[in-house]
């Protein structure tokens, strides 16, 4: 070393431009070496040096990266790979006080011992080191230097509520993990910075941070190694650590270390803690901001003066103490662990018996275990190497494309690629090893290759995981207030600045089902403030489109499409709903009021053209007095009206009366009173949810299929389900009520006091066997007596015509308790779509004879009116004729009942309680008033 040579230590609190002030030093020099602790710090200083003089002059040498150009003037490297005995210009060590590192504190202890510049030296450090710099190299000087701005302690945040361009510091994996999942959902992703990442991982990480995709950043304490981060806030989320042997608290000069990378320049920055980590001591706090620390007073020590004379006296050479009170024993280190373990392989230590034997030996126990798996493990794989080295001069090639083929696959997850790129780190570090390997450039290249490769898969899959690319994207533009671009394709789909954000589904935002919690949150706040133009060309569309494209569902929803855009309400009265309409609220009144308006337009519309004859009825001003009345009841009814609950209003109702409410469709049915157009299964499906909106029905009760005659009863349904839907609960089943009327026409020329059975065209228009038809008819008031009889051989003669309907009061004999008389029923809806192909055994004939001697039974029915009479009417004697027998009374072997069709049977007698009813005046618009007329000529 030249007595001239100046050595300097530069002592101070982070951000003071320490290691900037050393690159500029090593520059104004010749030549000059730069020893960083990490391989990702001297990447970035070999980056700025290269920059500023070009990649012909620096080197790059950490364990697995060695980049040296034949002129090279300037070599940054990692404290462990800088190179002995070149006799540079410069030297410069950074980050000094890690000479008090359990680990690798020997290796800076030796080179504030030994390294020296020939004419300049440079320790870059915390000033806790001018005590043993002092004493260990006492020409040395001091220059202290102050932080450029303030840090400030701001206490304990929880994770949501952390600043924007916050770091997070974790000491685990598996904590900077959870973190960093938290700050994706939370805040649309965070980058990851760890030591054991690969300089390539490590700088695509930090570009995502640094050009503002993500605001945060999580990372373990190499953070605090001298990496220049635009930080403004650091947070812990622990205050202890694992050493490698144990978990201990970090010291307040560690902290303070890591701290300090909030704020850069003259910008200031503050620190604090979150999770589960306690607050600061308040004096721990006032410590780091003050940088004041307890001086440190002991480094670690390991003797560099080897003995390469036998394994043993090269582990007792290791293994000596230091004689000044400054410096203590280094615990074993990993590459001394290696070594006691090899000693005791006979092979081995067989191989290792002499000089450069030993001294091979030694330079593989230092391959740093970059896999982390057991000594015995790690033991091994030295082991295999060394023997491919002392065996053969270098490892065969065939042994390395095995190794790195194995490596060479960028499947899997994270862990999986982190194992694989700690793998490859192994086999770099050989490479790089001058004469381990043949074609040493082709192995480098081959091994730099297969990191790269597997770095980027790396880094690809910890942004995909920790990084959610369109919530930190709307986030940031939200932040810069700046106009975001919505697009909104023909399926709904909503992108935002080209990201997927949801579906526009009518006028209401559905955000993408894969965003939770704040995430959700903040999706859906920039989707709605992107969405506000769309919405208004959404509603200016809607407002013109055709009514063809609107509907309304069962339960009283309004749809555009397949979308839900509104519902309906309650109105006044239940020809007059309102509209309530589904749209957000970030639309604007302005949309709300025109989709309202285009919905109520559109229903509006739909009842006038469905219930055209009900309103036409409800403004008629020339019906009065009892019409007007019954008019506002069937309004009401919504055209529909069971006959039994009005028939007193029917009774007080002249001629004249229903001949006006004729005139509008109404028809007077036996058992109900209806508007036959309203029947339609279009009315229908209406008429069930006005009806259902009315009631105040929580659930809407769905229409019946359309075109049956008949279907099963709906059990649980409300009270007046079936008469809304157009049928009348009859049994087990119900039936359609313009059928109902047809088989009352047909019932009232049947003798309902003495018996009779079904005739075919009862069976044809009910589309039902006879055993249903039996249900029901009790299900309207009959009683169905079961029998059975001899079926007769011949083929019976052609069934004849159903009878012709009688006139509104000419039947004196009523086919049901609920109505004294019927009226006319002539007027029919359509005719029964559905016809039995085949009826019941009881009307149809076989085709031949039975071979068989023995009689064919076959079933039948015989139906009577099985209802009470009325209190006011007396006693009634059944009426008799020919030989005393009583009328109705079955035929010897036939057992149908005698007497003439649809009329008196003869002899017999009609008594009654009350004087004989004025008889009212034939109605003129009866179509069967002429047949009437005729009848009673007759008489």
């Amino acid at each position: 070393m030249n007595g001239s040579s100046r050595i300097v230590a530069v002592l101070g609190p982070t951000n003071t431009g320490k290691t900037h002030y050393a690159i500029e030093r090593m520059l104004g020099h010749r030549t000059g070496v730069i020893g960083l602790p990490l391989r990702l710090l001297a990447r970035e200083v070999y980056d700025k040096i290269v920059a500023i003089r070009g990649p012909s002059v620096v080197a790059l040498v950490t364990g697995e990266e060695r980049i040296v150009p034949p002129r090279t003037q300037y070599w940054v490297c990692t404290v462990e790979a800088m190179p002995e005995g070149m006799g540079a210009d410069f030297v410069a060590i950074d980050e000094i006080q890690l000479c008090t590192d359990p680990e690798r504190g020997h290796v800076f202890t030796d080179r504030l011992l030994r390294a020296r510049g020939t004419n300049e030296t440079l320790f870059l450090g915390s000033d806790t080191m001018r005590g043993p710099i002092a004493a260990l190299v006492p020409e040395a000087q001091f220059v202290r230097r102050e932080r450029m701005s303030q840090l400030v302690y701001a206490g304990s945040k929880k994770i949501s509520r952390m600043p924007p361009r916050s770091a997070i510091v974790g000491f685990s994996v598996e904590n900077v993990y959870a973190i960093a999942e938290l700050l994706r959902r939370q805040k649309g992703g965070a980058a990851v910075v760890m030591g054991a990442l690969s300089p390539r991982t490590r700088n695509a990480q930090v570009d995502l941070y640094q050009n503002g995709e993500v605001d945060y950043l999580v990372a373990t304490d190499a953070i605090g190694m001298g990496l220049n981060l635009d930080v403004n806030h650091v947070a812990f989320s622990s205050l202890t650590k694992f050493d490698g042997r144990r978990m201990r608290p970090l010291a307040p000069n560690e902290l303070a270390q890591i701290a300090g990378r909030a704020g850069r320049g003259m910008s200031d920055g503050t620190f604090g803690v979150t999770g589960e980590a306690p607050p600061l001591d308040e004096g721990v706090a006032q410590a780091i901001m003050d940088s004041r620390f307890t001086p440190m007073k002991k480094l670690n020590w390991r003797n560099a003066a080897l003995r390469f004379g036998s394994i043993d006296a090269l582990i007792d050479s290791l293994e000596i103490s230091p004689n000044d009170e400054h410096l203590i024993k280094a615990r074993p280190a990993d590459d001394l662990n290696a070594l006691k373990s090899l000693s005791q392989i006979t092979e081995v230590a067989a191989r290792a018996s002499d000089g450069p034997s030993i001294r091979l030996l030694w330079d593989v126990c230092r391959i740093p275990d970059f896999r982390g798996i057991s000594h015995a493990e790690h033991a091994g794989l030295l082991e295999v190497i060394y023997g491919h080295l002392h065996e053969r001069g270098s490892i065969p090639d065939d042994f390395m494309a095995r190794q790195i083929r194995r490596i060479d696959r960028t499947d899997g997850d994270i862990d999986a690629l982190s194992k694989r790129l700690a793998y490859i780190r192994t086999w770099t570090y050989v490479a790089q090893r001058n004469g381990w390997v043949r074609d040493e450039s082709h192995w480098r290249d081959e091994t730099r290759t297969v990191e790269d490769r597997l770095s980027d898969a790396l880094h690809e899959r910890l942004t995909q995981r920790f990084v959610d690319r369109r919530t930190s994207v709307l986030l940031r533009r939200l932040k810069q207030k700046e106009a975001l671009l919505a697009e909104v394709n023909d399926k709904g789909e909503v992108t935002v600045e080209g990201e997927f954000v949801g579906r526009l589904e009518g006028f209401r935002f559905s955000p993408d089902k894969s965003a939770q919690g704040t995430e959700a949150k903040a999706l859906k706040s920039a989707s709605l403030q992107a969405l506000a133009p769309q919405f208004h060309l959404r509603a200016d569309r809607f407002y013109n489109a055709p009514d063809t494209e609107i509907d309304f569902t069962d339960q009283g929803g309004l749809m555009w499409g397949e979308y839900a855009v509104g519902k309906l309400v309650a109105g006044a009265e239940p020809l007059k709903p309102v509209v309530e309409v589904f749209v957000d609220e970030a639309a604007g009144p302005e949309v709300e009021q025109k989709v309202q308006r285009r919905l109520q337009h559109f229903i509006d519309r739909k009842i006038a053209a469905l219930f055209e004859p009900l309103l036409n009825l409800s403004r008629d001003e020339e019906l009065s007095g009892l019409a007007k009345g019954f008019a506002f009841r069937m309004v009401e009814a919504l055209g529909v009206l069971p006959r039994a609950g009005v028939a007193q209003e029917v009774k007080d109702l002249d001629q004249d009366a229903r001949g006006a409410l004729r005139k509008h469709g109404i028809r007077f049915g036996q058992f109900t009173i209806f508007m036959p157009l309203l029947l339609k299964p279009a009315p229908t499906r209406l008429r069930l949810v006005l009806w259902a909106l009315a009631g105040g029905l929580q659930e809407f009760p769905e229409a019946p299929p359309p075109g049956l005659v008949t279907v099963p009863v709906a059990k649980g349904a409300p009270e007046g389900y079936d008469t809304m839907c157009g049928y009348r609960d009859a049994g087990e089943r119900s039936i359609r009520i313009d059928m109902l009327e047809r088989l009352a026409d047909m019932l009232r020329a049947e003798d309902s006091r003495g018996g009779f059975e079904a005739k075919p065209d009862m069976l044809s228009i009910t589309g039902m066997t006879l055993e249903q038809f039996a249900d029901l008819m009790q299900g309207l008031g009959y009683k169905a007596e079961r029998g059975e009889r001899e079926k007769a051989r011949a083929v019976p003669a052609e069934v004849a015509a159903t009878t012709e309907p009688a006139a509104d009061e000419a039947a004196e004999q009523p086919a049901v308790a609920e109505t004294p008389a019927a009226e006319s029923v002539s007027d029919e809806v359509v005719s029964p779509a559905e016809v039995l192909a085949e009826t019941t055994e009881s009307v149809e004939a076989p085709a031949e004879a039975p071979a068989s001697d023995e009689p064919e039974v076959e079933v039948f029915y015989t139906f009577t009116w099985g209802r009470q009479r009325q209190a006011n009417r007396g006693p009634r004697r059944e009426p008799r004729q020919g030989k005393g027998k009583p009328r109705g009374k079955p035929q010897e072997g036939r057992g149908k009942p005698q007497g003439k069709k649809g009329g008196k049977p003869q002899g017999a007698k009609t008594f009654s309680s009350r004087p004989p009813k004025k008889e009212k005046a034939i109605d003129p618009d009866n179509p069967f008033a002429a047949a009437l007329m005729g009848l009673k000529e007759g008489n």
